[in-house]
């Protein structure tokens, strides 16, 4: 039986990791159940953030101020993707496959400009920890954490009390009724969707602060994140949050006390469940 130091450790740690999953998710559960497009291209976009994160931090430039940067790179290229999409009525099955193209030229620019090696993002953020107790809180971990949080409330308050919110939950509930009363359906759908693609550049960047970088990675992070999506219900900005920290935390819990082959099981044990026993969920 593990030591209840190393038990608490394992679930700060699951936190942390749930953070990220909750980070990682946060755009692709707005464009998956607000705009009706499942995009692949969000996990390549993520690493790009990461990536471009890594190499301006090489050239002196904070990873925090990076984001000054990519963001709006990120924004842009979000609005063209759904303008493509719009633009050829592309289906939202259809979207999964489109932005499996995208994803795989994204990765494919990856290795050509920084190769298959391992890449590890170096700032003094990274040597700053705290002991709390018994138990070690790393800075990157805790502002993954913070923002992670933050953006996550302050999407869920923006749709929930402003008109713009209002007017996109009901744009993205009955588009033709929406545009009757005035509403601008495609504005509001660009911004959406370059939105999510910003908060790709700052999942990235915080997946830089603290985890090596490989592009074959992006394939890894696919699986646990949809099911953190799906989990959080569609188009629920703090769903991937809350479903991120529970899958967090049963996989810390399940490699201190079993083995960490069996955590990958975690994540897609719990979407199964919730599939058979409330399949209306989504």
């Amino acid at each position: 039986m593990p030591s209840f130091t190393l038990l608490g450790q394992s679930v700060l740690s699951g936190v942390f990791i749930g953070a990220l999953y909750g980070l990682l998710g946060l755009g692709l559960t707005l464009a998956w159940g607000m705009l009706r497009q499942i995009n692949l291209a969000h996990f390549a976009l993520v690493f790009l953030g990461a990536y471009l994160t890594y190499q301006l931090s090489g050239a002196g430039v904070d990873p925090l101020v990076s984001l000054a940067i990519i963001a709006p790179a990120f924004f842009v290229f979000g609005v063209a993707l759904h303008w493509l999409l719009a633009r050829f009525s592309v289906s939202p099955l259809n979207t999964l496959l489109v932005t499996f193209g995208f994803m795989v030229m994204i990765e494919s620019l990856i290795h050509h400009f920084w190769t298959a090696d391992f890449r590890r993002l170096e700032s003094h953020y990274g040597g700053i920890k705290w002991k709390v107790g018994q138990l070690f809180v790393p800075l990157p971990e805790l502002m993954t954490l913070a923002i992670a949080v933050g953006l996550a409330f302050a999407a869920w308050a923006v749709l929930r009390y402003t008109d713009l919110g209002k007017a996109m939950r009901a744009a993205a509930e009955d588009a033709p009724i929406a545009s009757a009363f005035g509403v601008n359906e495609k504005l509001l759908s660009l911004l959406l969707s370059g939105l999510c693609a910003a908060f790709a550049a700052v999942a990235g960047m915080c997946l830089a602060l603290s985890h090596t970088l490989a592009p074959s990675q992006i394939y890894a992070w696919i699986g646990v994140v949809f099911a953190v999506v799906m989990l959080g219900r569609l188009g629920n900005p703090l769903g991937p949050l809350a479903a991120g920290l529970i899958v967090g935390v049963s996989e810390a819990l399940t490699m201190a006390l079993t083995a960490p082959a069996w955590a990958p099981l975690v994540s897609f044990s719990l979407l199964i469940a919730v599939l058979l026993f409330r399949p209306g969920k989504f």
